[in-house]
């Protein structure tokens, strides 16, 4: 197997599209309704180097007295580039289109009418803040009730031109170099932002006063009266900490009058995040958490009525759930989950091995499954991921580890009938590969006297059998987090893996989210121990349940704390695995206290309580080596392939750095791969190609 065998395996999967959003419109005919679907989706393009994004539209007719019946899906028209667009929203009422767009070095606000483009501001050329926010954690763009204003959450202004400097010498000379604080890992250009405000009518933007000084804003949406507005707001004294894949920060929802008064509408000392209004203005949703401990968590759903003010919780934490059952909420909403009667709530949500669709109603609390079940169905699509719900049409993405994402739609079940579901368009291709679930239980010695009786899954993806006997070659996946989950659905990784010979065992052990919340708690102070015994357990449960596999070629790869515990696993099983690769792994959680964005979860993993006055002591610091990698390098004896991203905010590279170093030292066999203008998900284009690449080669030459 060579190189342009591998990166065209990689070209070919990579570059397969994922839809990012939708919306649905609908027109009354005299005996049909017309509903129109838009989905845009993102696609790889190894040539350029970059990602592209493009929009596709779907002709839907319904019968005009059973809605509910999706009568005929016509054919898509051809796709249209989306070019340069960080944010777009329709309006509700007269479908404007608001976009902000980034051309060179400006970013414009566009709003677009069926005649073409109605208005256009230059944000930049106005200087009234930084750069508009498009991130998932802080970026929102509102249209208010009236449709006359815009909202939307930008960098503070800085005083940055020569001129403003200028006038202020030499006052402000002595603060010319005063370290900034960013919220780390992916947000390192987020520090202050500021929501603002534009009047489509006179043209003007302003940012919003009255802001409490402690708080950071983001995730804005209009409040009914079009006077006020809703905000996620985040705590950054006495200094800020990673936000990304963190649940766990420390926020509120507040409510803020255009005139500057602001109040604080959920409790403190909480967690909160996605807040969403109902389409008749009357209650607000939004997911709620603790403060600190795991870094992501099982959420609890509230709902605010806007009149009474009385907050109540909708889907409450679930901590361990009965197999087959609702297991939890641990994933953001989209920006509509509502159905139109704003009595139900739509979502998505891991489920052991499984991403599913659910559906809670504000009456019963009720929470019930729409994914199909069926038998053919159930075996094709292990992810059920609710991209919108508008007009009560749901516009899913469905995938599974052979089957790349494809979107289905199906309008809202009355109370115990099922979704007719209806496929938009048909995967780009259906892999010849076999997958399964294996239920893992801990053998007795394992099991966690503080949460007994847990178990956990493994996801096993392998080529189709062979006529002759040759064993397949056993490739143990493990994600990182470690509170996030490996579902059954696409994953590029996995399917070239696989195209390419190996089988490969994606492993949630205990702590995976998924599971319930005691699940998520029984790893905190046990890493290194009971994580890796866990996915050691589920490899020889695979090997001895499936005789195509050979035992004595396996090998290991993950990122961060998946290469914490591949690491690990090399160390602690020397003789067992013949090779491994770890990207931006966690080796020595003692060196790494001081130099990552998310201090607290270094203290929680290790079994301490986190304080922001926290000084490590002697004690402290012991316990986190004993907990680390680097405690058993010496005993490593497989060859080693690290990959490290220079601009990596949440596991410094010097981590991976040590260990090669130490390898090295000792003569072991090691090769490191370093991505200077990377970050910690390695997310570059022709980074992912270049560790696809290296990775397989590896694993050839060494099993």
């Amino acid at each position: 197997m060579d190189a342009e065998q591998i990166t065209g395996v990689f070209g070919q999967l990579c570059s397969l599209s994922t839809p990012v959003s939708a919306h649905v419109s609908e027109e009354q005919l005299p005996e049909v309704r017309v509903f129109k679907v838009t989905a845009e989706w993102s696609q790889n393009d190894l040539v350029r180097g970059s990602r592209l994004q493009y929009s596709q539209q779907w002709t839907l007719i319904a019968d005009s007295n059973n809605h509910k019946n999706i009568r005929t899906v016509f054919p898509s028209g051809p796709c249209a580039p989306v070019s340069g667009e960080l944010l777009s929203e329709l309006s509700p009422i007269q479908g404007l289109r608001a976009v902000i767009r980034e051309a060179g070095s400006h970013q414009l606000l566009e709003i677009w009418d069926s005649h073409g483009l109605r208005k256009g501001l230059n944000l930049s050329a106005l200087s009234l803040h930084g750069k508009v926010y498009d991130d998932a954690q802080f970026g929102c763009l509102s249209w208010s009730e009236c449709e006359k204003k815009l909202l939307y959450v930008a960098e503070k202004k800085k005083k940055n031109s020569a001129a403003e400097r200028v006038c202020e010498e030499p006052a402000c000379r002595k603060d010319r170099s005063v370290y900034c604080e960013d919220w780390g890992e992916a947000l390192t250009s987020k520090s202050i932002p500021v929501i603002c405000v534009v009047d489509l009518q006179s043209g003007d933007v302003r940012a919003l006063q009255g802001v409490p000084a402690d708080v950071s804003p983001g995730q804005a949406l209009w409040a009914p009266d079009s006077q006020s507005i809703f905000f996620v707001g985040w705590y950054h004294e006495p200094f800020r900490l990673g936000l990304k894949f963190c649940s766990n920060r420390r926020s509120a929802l507040f409510r803020l009058e255009l005139n500057g008064h602001c109040e604080r509408l959920s409790g403190d000392n909480l967690s909160v995040s996605c807040p969403r209004l109902s389409p008749d203005g009357s209650v607000l949703i939004y997911l709620q958490g603790k403060v600190f401990g795991p870094h992501n968590q099982c959420l609890c759903l509230q709902q605010l009525d806007l009149k009474s003010r009385n907050t109540s919780t909708l889907v409450d934490v679930v901590n361990r759930p009965q197999t087959g059952d609702f297991a939890g909420v641990y994933e953001a909403l989209p920006s509509c989950c509502w159905s139109a009667d704003s009595q139900r709530v739509v979502f998505s949500s891991s489920c052991r091995n499984w991403k599913d669709l659910f559906l809670v109603d504000r009456k019963s609390k009720q929470v019930t499954s729409l994914s199909d079940n069926s038998s053919d169905c159930f075996k094709r699509y292990g992810s059920w991921k609710l991209v919108t719900v508008q007009r009560d049409l749901m516009v899913v993405c469905c995938s599974s580890p052979n089957t790349p994402p494809t979107l289905r739609v199906g309008f809202l079940p009355s109370e115990g009938e099922a979704v007719s579901w209806r496929t938009l368009q048909r995967p780009a291709m259906t892999l010849d590969f076999q997958w399964t679930i294996l239920d893992v239980t801990p053998p007795p010695e394992e099991d966690n006297t503080n949460y007994s009786g847990l178990d956990f899954s493994a996801v096993l993806v392998k080529p189709c059998p062979l006529l002759h006997e040759t064993r397949t070659p056993l490739v143990v996946f493990i994600h990182g987090g470690p509170h996030s989950q490996f579902p059954a659905e696409w994953n590029c990784t996995t399917a070239g893996l696989v195209k390419l010979g190996f089988a490969v065992l994606m492993v949630n052990y205990r702590g995976s989210t998924g599971f319930g919340q005691d699940s998520i708690l029984s790893l905190i102070g046990q890493i290194g121990s009971q994580d890796v015994k866990d996915v050691q357990t589920a490899v020889l449960t695979a090997l001895q349940s499936d005789k195509t596999l050979d035992p004595k070629r396996v090998a290991v790869i993950g990122g961060s704390h998946g290469g914490f515990l591949s690491c690990h696993l090399l160390g602690q099983y020397p003789d067992f695995y013949r090779a491994g690769a770890a990207r931006n792994p966690v080796i020595n959680v003692a060196t790494l206290l001081g130099t990552s964005d998310i201090v607290d979860w270094r203290y929680t993993s290790a079994g301490f309580q986190f304080a922001f006055d926290n000084i490590p002591t002697a004690e402290v610091l012991a316990v986190m080596l004993e907990k680390s990698p680097i405690t058993h390098a010496a005993k490593i004896k497989a060859p080693l392939l690290l990959m490290l991203g220079g601009k990596d905010r949440r596991v410094s590279p010097h981590q991976g750095l040590e260990l090669y170093k130490v390898l090295k030292s000792r003569g072991s066999p090691v090769r490191l791969l370093w991505f200077p203008d990377d970050g910690h998900s390695l997310s570059r284009l022709d980074t992912q190609a270049d560790c696809f690449l290296n990775t397989v080669l590896w694993l050839k030459q060494h099993l």
